[in-house]
């Protein structure tokens, strides 16, 4: 479990407008690495928030255009066992680390070696969110990543970059509102999400056992309601055998057919309690998650939670209406 939160934030609206962007360079060595920092300092503008838990860093900040450079001369002035892991919001950043360049366009996600000099330009306002990881936690579950001289993109096209967005903007943007261990638990999905994103040239089949587990996991609630979903599937999508599918969900304590029957019960059961599903009949509700039996589902429905699926509609429509007369009688 992590330890306790440090929040800060700043603008340059607090400070005069000569001294702007020389402010803005200590802030981002603190919040961030230790870098210099180039731009006009006419006109600059940024605001910036980060926060901290014990070795993590979740940062956000929306700038005008400036450029950060980490050379060799910082590194041993501030060593940093750490890959920051950037997602861009919005503009553009051109990353150069080593021999490689890359240009970040909103919605793709970099992950730059801070033990490596590095230059980020930004050549028009931009908005970002950083995580600041340690090494440890990444080469662990990723240690490609080491043979990798200059930053890694992942498009916005990679398999689970929507999960790796999810993950980053919950974690900068609403941690004040997380437990250590939610931020711990978080942190960790996020960095397998990380090592299955940047493994491009990596087998599946060569990935440890629980990175190979929750990209299969992930699959699977990404394609719930795909009647085609199989182990069969499973094992060409992620290049193993059959037999090793069933034993990544033996690994959890589920055969597969239980799992996926479990998780698209429970998906029914929250559309059956969702208002804005109301005018969706039940056996819509029950196809659109994968099951093709009526009467298959309504058994195994009741199994799961003790009444009939209409039943279960009905108890959390009054249970609804009784809680707005509550507010309206307040």
């Amino acid at each position: 479990m992590l330890g306790g939160q440090l929040q800060r934030s700043w603008s340059t609206d607090s400070v005069k407008s000569g001294k702007a962007f020389s402010y803005w360079r200590e802030v981002v060595r603190e919040a961030v690495l230790n870098v210099s920092t180039e731009a006009s300092c006419d006109g600059f503008r940024a605001r910036i928030s980060w926060r901290g838990f014990d070795s993590l860093r979740f940062v956000g900040f929306d700038s005008t255009s400036h450029s950060l450079v980490r050379t060799s001369e910082h590194l041993s002035r501030a060593p940093a066992d750490n890959y920051l892991v950037s997602l861009q919001r919005r503009g553009q950043s051109c990353i150069t680390q080593g021999n490689a360049s890359l240009v970040l366009e909103p919605g793709e996600i970099a992950i730059v070696d801070g033990q490596r000099p590095f230059r980020i330009d930004f050549p028009q306002p931009v908005s970002r969110t950083i995580a600041v990881v340690p090494r440890n936690m990444l080469d662990s579950r990723a240690s490609w990543l080491r043979k990798i001289s200059g930053a890694r993109k992942i498009t916005a096209e990679t398999p689970f970059s929507d999960l790796i967005r999810r993950h980053l903007i919950q974690l900068a943007d609403n941690a004040e509102n997380l437990r250590g261990n939610e931020v711990s638990a978080l942190t960790d999905n996020l960095c397998n999400l990380l090592a299955i994103g940047s493994a491009r040239d990596v087998p599946p089949g060569r990935w440890r056992t629980e990175l190979q587990l929750d990209a299969i996991l992930a699959f699977c609630r990404q394609n719930l309601s795909d009647r085609k979903l199989s182990p069969q599937l499973l094992a060409s999508r992620f290049d193993i055998s059959v037999r090793m599918v069933h034993l990544r969900f033996r690994d959890v304590g589920q055969t597969f057919g239980r799992w996926l029957l479990e998780n698209r019960l429970h998906a029914c059961s929250q559309a059956l309690r969702d208002s804005r599903c109301r005018a969706m009949r039940i056996c819509d509700i029950a196809y659109q998650w994968g099951f093709g039996d009526m009467s298959h589902f309504n058994k195994s429905f009741r199994a799961q939670f003790g009444m009939a699926p209409g039943e279960w509609r009905a108890t959390h429509e009054i249970s609804a209406s009784t809680a707005l007369g509550c507010k309206e009688s307040l």
